[in-house]
């Protein structure tokens, strides 16, 4: 249906005199309050949609809350992230927030440069997710605006909250399945080295790697292959890996961006997967659940964590100082790649 000619701006009065209800009740349907019925919260929504009222972010953050939140992504890449991200929005808009979304490109600069004008535009909270810069840059920023980091394990934080999987647990279940099916040398891919350890997701599930192989009597034979995330580089790096003479038995991926590419030049280059190679990832993407792939792979439940981090949000902007650093349960899917 063809919206009306407007001659001025509208505002929160004109919805109101549209849908005959008070102003009052107009802001109590923006706010997402308590109480609102369906029947009147669907007047207003369509009196919104047709006049294509637009509330002003600016004189809201001056009132108080702006009712938007920010997330920012280490990039777009990842298969990983649009799942995650699907289940942030749909909890924070069952609340009544608007998500805005901005792209790190995995450079420090670009992160800080963009948090900030997040916060200049009085966003209510912010979800890092994959954030390369430091738990003290981190802090500093949530003394201004509530955040929600995934990604990143810091559990003594106090000023922000995490959510993630126990990616150390992770690493030792999927190293652990491969042990049960008899492999010894077990190698684990992950990513080069040169970036800060602790707090990153790769450097917990090495560690989850490395603690299987311990309890198992195999710590002398770990070995981690460090291959970049630069899709232009990374095939050249998998292909010079798998034309080692000392192959191991079994890899373990610290994730889908390597672990799907790795399966495929493996068996494009003859080599039987499982057999020859076996192979266990983790982030459980859709690339890998494919039949001409059957990766198996650690699941992350990414719309679980994206709404467990919506819910530290909300609760954080509702006045809780108490930091939440939540852990899910890894789960491994098994696929015939091991």
């Amino acid at each position: 249906m063809d919206k009306p000619a407007r001659t001025g701006r509208v505002t929160i009065r004109t919805v109101a005199a549209d849908a005959g209800v008070s102003v009052a009740a107009v802001s109590k349907v923006l706010r997402n309050a308590y109480g609102v019925s369906d029947n009147l919260r669907e007047k207003v929504l369509q009196s919104i949609e047709k006049l294509g009222y637009r509330p002003s972010t600016a004189a809201r953050g001056m009132r108080g809350r702006t009712f938007s939140v920010g997330v920012l992504l280490v990039g777009m890449d990842n298969p990983f992230l649009p799942p995650l991200v699907d289940g942030f929005k749909h909890a924070m808009g069952k609340a009544g927030y608007k998500t805005l979304i901005g792209v790190g490109e995995a450079r420090t600069h670009v992160e800080t440069a963009l948090i900030e004008s997040m916060i200049d535009m009085r966003i209510d909270g912010l979800l890092l997710i994959g954030p390369r810069i430091s738990g003290e840059a981190l802090n500093k920023y949530a003394d201004q605006v509530p955040i929600a980091v995934i990604g990143h394990h810091e559990a003594g934080a106090t000023g922000f909250d995490t959510a993630n999987t126990n990616d150390f647990e992770g690493g030792r279940l999927a190293t652990r399945a491969l042990i049960d099916k008899g492999y010894r040398d077990i190698a684990m891919l992950c990513l080069t080295d040169n970036r800060r350890k602790e707090g990153e997701v790769w450097y917990e599930r090495e560690k989850g790697y490395r603690a299987a192989l311990a309890e198992a009597g195999l710590k002398k034979s770990a070995r981690s292959f460090r291959i970049t995330e630069r899709p232009d580089d990374m095939q050249a790096e998998l292909l010079s890996l798998l034309a080692r003479p000392d192959l191991p038995e079994a890899f373990f991926c610290w994730s889908d961006i390597h672990g799907v590419p790795l399966i495929n030049l493996a068996r494009r280059k003859g080599l039987n997967i499982p057999g020859d190679l076996g192979l266990i990832s983790f982030d459980n993407t859709a690339a890998a659940a494919l039949p001409l792939i059957e990766l198996a792979s650690v699941d992350q439940t990414p719309g679980r964590l994206g709404a467990t981090a919506a819910d530290q949000l909300l609760t954080r902007i509702k006045g809780r100082t108490t930091p939440r650093h939540d852990l899910i349960a890894p789960e491994l899917i098994t696929r015939p790649s091991f």
